[in-house]
């Protein structure tokens, strides 16, 4: 008996199955739970992706304008009109429902600080906002509750149940992207909104005074000033190359500016302003003699400006002969309201009558179509800007003003090659500041963001008080900068400064 005892406990026939039994759901479970964490991995990129798309889309929106967050919204709206299915049974359609989107003014410095949905940071700091004009940041993060079948989870193969667990796993993705906006082709030269107001009700951007007509054929007079400046001024930017006139003269502030990273300039340089501006009008100051063969100090292809006959390359004197005078530039309009830097829009055709005859052999005056109205109505007044391209257009530059000053269009001072009319040269992409909103950061020259920019068009030479002294003498005292505004940025514009601008968003988180 005590043999077959101990026969059959040395007996281990059998055991492989015994082994197998024990181990063989934990073997399943193993491969259930890989299986499981590779499907979820899989689920989890597939959702990073589809929501880095959406915070691109909703953060390439985010340009500072009144209406940022709303188009943002669409954005995303429209992208998850896809239906990219996501779930464990491929039937259910992500949905806006499944998603928190966040505006954020800034982000965490320190990547590690972790974001909730709401955009509160692991410090308890707050970056929310639902300011349109504040907001830089779109954070996009899948709910916990929003994928399989609408009840939420990603359903998982292995049975945790049997273990006191869920069978269900959160898939909780994140990505939050940033919008940057630059300008390259940009005159270091800010004007104030001539539609801004001390009550923010009552204020235009300058996309919607465009887009309504408010701008259209008014004439704008801008004055720089040292401190306070409002609508009527103008002020400088800081730019990379030595010379602000060389700057203006050229285009260029040698740099791009960030939309909401502009720094004012201090110093008085109006003398300089001057130089740059008149170049394009074929006038060389004394210390651009040099440059008057160099493409890029070129004047426009029509510097028609009202000339008297002691004009010369370097120093402009108005037409004062008469009545009528013997050349005539573009001329100015009506009711000029200091307060806001502006006159009124062109009121009728015949504006254009006295100009027309003088410098153009007496002919009646064509009622040229308004081209540049941003509505598209023709049967408007010509603007000044509208005027000089169909000069251009028409091949009239050459027509000349009568005896004494014989002015016409064509540039005679620049030695170069023949300027052309496209680029035009008398066109400036210039930013436009809500500056009595931002007078503090004007003046304290730290960084400010305007309120966007607008391509302009010069009407006049700038003249001085002192026309005995030469354009760069800023003790002379400046006349304003008179100008039309042609267009303007984002969508309200004509898109002409679409090839100036560099938008790009990029993911951060």
């Amino acid at each position: 008996m005590l043999g077959t005892i101990r026969a059959f406990r040395s007996d281990q026939r059998g055991i492989a199955m015994i082994l197998v039994a024990i181990m063989l759901p934990v073997l399943v479970g193993l491969a259930l739970l890989a299986i499981d964490m590779s499907r979820a991995n899989g689920l989890h990129n597939d959702l990073q992706k589809g929501i880095d798309a959406l915070a691109l889309a909703a953060a390439a929106e985010l340009d500072g304008r009144s209406d940022s967050i709303s188009r943002a919204n669409r954005a995303v709206t429209n992208l998850l009109s896809n239906e990219t299915k996501f779930s464990t049974s491929g039937d259910h359609t992500l949905a806006l429902s499944d998603l928190t989107v966040t505006y954020l003014t800034g982000i965490p410095a320190d990547d590690s600080i972790s974001l909730t949905a709401a955009g509160v940071d692991a410090n308890g700091v707050t970056w929310a906002s639902t300011d349109p004009k504040a907001v830089a940041f779109a954070e996009v993060t899948v709910n916990p509750s929003g994928l399989t079948d609408g009840a939420g989870a990603f359903a998982t193969i292995f049975p945790a149940s049997f273990i006191g667990s869920n069978n269900t796993m959160d898939i909780q993705p994140q990505a939050v992207a940033g919008f940057t906006q630059s300008i390259c082709e940009t005159v270091p030269i800010f004007m104030c909104n001539p539609f801004e107001t001390d009550t923010p009700a009552t204020s235009k951007t300058i996309q919607q005074a465009f887009a309504s007509g408010d701008t259209y054929s008014r004439e704008f007079r801008i004055l720089k000033v040292d401190s306070n400046p409002g609508p009527g001024n103008f002020g400088l930017i800081d730019n990379n190359l030595t010379s602000l006139r060389d700057a203006i003269a050229m285009g260029t502030a040698g740099t791009c500016y960030q939309r909401d990273k502009l720094t004012t300039k201090t110093g008085v340089t109006l003398g300089q302003v001057n130089a740059g501006i008149n170049v394009r009008f074929d006038i060389y100051s004394n210390s651009l003699k040099q440059q008057d063969k160099n493409w890029q100090y070129r004047p426009a292809s029509n510097v028609r400006k009202g000339a008297d006959k002691t004009s010369n390359c370097n120093k402009f004197v108005p037409a004062t002969d008469g009545p009528p005078p013997s050349a005539m530039g573009l001329p100015p309009g009506a009711n000029y309201d200091s307060s806001k830097g502006m006159t009124d829009p062109i009121g009728t055709q015949s504006f254009w009558n006295t100009y027309w005859s003088i410098n153009h052999n007496g002919a009646a005056y064509p009622s040229i179509p308004s081209a540049t109205y941003p509505t598209g109505d023709t049967t408007r007044p010509a603007s000044r800007y509208d005027v000089y391209k169909y000069e251009i257009a028409n091949n009239l530059v050459g027509d000349k003003s009568p005896n004494p000053s014989k002015e016409s269009g064509i540039p005679s001072c620049f030695k170069g090659d023949t300027p052309t009319a496209d680029p035009d040269r008398r066109l400036l992409n210039m930013a436009i500041v809500d500056c009595l909103a931002n007078q503090s950061k004007i003046n304290g020259h730290i960084q400010l963001k305007p309120d966007g920019y607008a391509s302009v068009f010069i009407n006049t030479p700038i003249q001085k008080q002192d026309n005995s002294k030469d354009d760069e003498d800023s003790s002379a005292n400046e006349k304003p900068i008179s100008l039309e505004i042609v267009d303007v940025d984002g969508p309200l514009g004509n898109g002409t400064l679409d090839k100036a601008l560099r938008n790009e968003a990029q993911l951060y988180r």
